[in-house]
């Protein structure tokens, strides 16, 4: 392998973490948007106001009408008019998002297995402390 700068090595090894995971997504019926909103309402200790779970997602409001729109089609979330708002959505995630969700944390789980599997278990830990410490200035 020749000589590649870390930047480049950590886009195409995140690109491989990302289609393994997106492979897995596929026979769940989920995109990896849908994915991550529902590891958001899954998360969250109560239902989310939409502006909220967008910002949650780092993306505009708009753009998140079409993700929920799937998830509610799926029976996976419904929206409902927030009681103590009346003029906010909140989005509500089902026992069976709950569930999907689980599957996709796992879909993931397996996809940093499949690609990490080449590293020895110290080794694995020394990467994940590595750009632990990396993300952490980040705050």
């Amino acid at each position: 392998m020749g000589e590649k700068e870390l930047a480049e090595l950590l886009h195409l090894v995140s690109r491989r973490l990302r289609r393994g995971y997106v492979d897995r997504l596929v026979p769940l019926g989920l995109n990896p948007g849908q994915a991550r909103a529902l590891r958001a309402l899954a998360e969250a200790p109560e239902p989310l106001r939409m502006v909220r779970l967008a910002d949650e997602l780092r993306i505009v409001p708009r753009s998140l009408t079409p993700v929920v729109d799937a998830l509610e089609e799926a029976g996976l979330a419904r929206r409902e008019v927030d009681p103590a708002n009346r003029r906010s959505t909140l989005v509500v995630i089902t026992p069976e998002g709950r569930r999907m969700a689980e599957r996709a944390r796992e879909a993931r789980r397996e996809a940093g297995q499949e690609l990490f599997a080449v590293l020895e278990g110290e080794q694995r830990d020394q990467l994940r402390d590595l750009l632990g410490l990396v993300e952490s200035q980040f705050g």
